[in-house]
């Protein structure tokens, strides 16, 4: 009774799914269309970025680059809070994506190729594309923004100065505090640099070229550290500046940087000032704890004439900026020149 019951059911089913109307409505079958063109193969544009020769030469590239040690990306700040936007691949990411600026990160690790580059956008063989790329706000002046018209911008996220300097600080003021040994604009003002804007512009003999006016401000970051150069070690992805470069845009065939022997002449300044600050107590000189024959220098914590801490963070600045001059001459002369013009009165 039971297997004739499943047979009927069996049958029934069959019945309905040839018979019934079908659940996808078709209508009578449409003109047909015109032929298309033969495309770009869809993998053209992906190897364009990703074949084993462009990739793998850019991250060779990388490799050389001091970006890609965890020595001064994560050991010291890239998990701390105030310091992993800059100081870590995570907390780049974060604050590129999401608008978190300097959260503590639980695993930080240092910068990769995917911290400035993001997701794909154009899937095109130009589409290199950067988490951030349009101007910088300065972060000691609210009014300036950062604006090298390429890709230059993406550095100038990090690479500018953190705080102003003492006199926009507490304007006016006659003294100043000086609260931390580690004081100044912080590390790496490249970019305040380059566009010569933010330091302290006491007045002197030399008058300060107007922001942007610097001849290295068009090819800025990228012009310079990311030429093709026919140097392996240089230029590319090694961020290591091209001599190539250099050459071509100064018009000689010079083996170092130090054009006219403007390094060698800043270079002096840096020591002269930082020498008068020191003899001014403001700067303390300290061997180090290791290798007794370097000396580490730092703002001594204290209250102090406005002039003599305008002079430390220029000195800080200037000598963090390790360029020694290279990344703006004019401008950095000026401030040095004046500066020391100061405190000799």
């Amino acid at each position: 009774m039971k297997l004739k019951n499943l047979f009927q059911l069996a049958l029934l089913a069959t019945v309905i799914m040839f018979t019934s109307p079908s659940c996808v409505k078709e209508g009578p079958m449409g003109a047909a269309g015109t032929d298309g063109t033969n495309g770009t193969d869809g993998t053209a544009s992906c190897l364009a970025c990703h074949s084993g020769t462009n990739l793998q030469k850019k991250k060779a590239e990388f490799y050389m680059s001091k970006h890609s040690l965890g020595a001064i990306a994560v050991d010291y700040a890239g998990g701390r809070e105030g310091c992993s936007q800059c100081h870590s691949h995570e907390g780049f990411v974060q604050y590129a994506t999401l608008g978190i600026a300097n959260s503590k990160v639980n695993k930080p690790s240092a910068w990769e190729c995917s911290t400035c580059h993001g997701v794909h956008e154009t899937f095109q063989s130009t589409d290199y594309v950067l988490r951030l790329n349009g101007p910088v706000k300065s972060n000691v002046d609210a009014a300036y923004n950062f604006d090298f018209k390429n890709s230059s911008n993406l550095c100038a996220n990090c690479h500018q100065s953190r705080t102003a300097e003492p006199n926009k600080v507490t304007p006016g003021a006659a003294t100043f505090r000086i609260s931390s040994v580690h004081y100044g604009p912080h590390h790496g003002p490249q970019a305040n640099i380059v566009a010569g804007v933010g330091f302290a512009e006491i007045a002197g003999s030399l008058t300060y070229p107007a922001p942007g006016t610097s001849k290295h401000f068009t090819p800025s970051c990228t012009g310079c550290h990311m030429a093709t150069s026919t140097n392996t070690k240089e230029g590319g992805h090694s961020l290591v500046p091209s001599q190539d470069a250099c050459n071509k845009c100064h018009g000689v065939t010079e083996k170092d940087y130090n054009y006219n022997g403007k390094q060698t002449d800043i270079a002096a300044k840096l020591v002269l000032l930082r020498n008068k600050l020191v003899a001014l107590g403001v700067v303390t000189a300290t061997p180090d704890a290791v290798n007794t024959d370097l000396i580490i220098y730092a703002p001594k914590v204290g209250t102090i004439p406005m002039l003599q801490a305008q002079a430390v963070y220029n000195y800080f600045g200037m000598a963090e900026d390790r360029s020694e001059g290279a990344h703006n001459p004019a401008y950095v002369n000026a401030v040095l020149v004046n500066t020391l013009e100061a405190l000799n009165k």
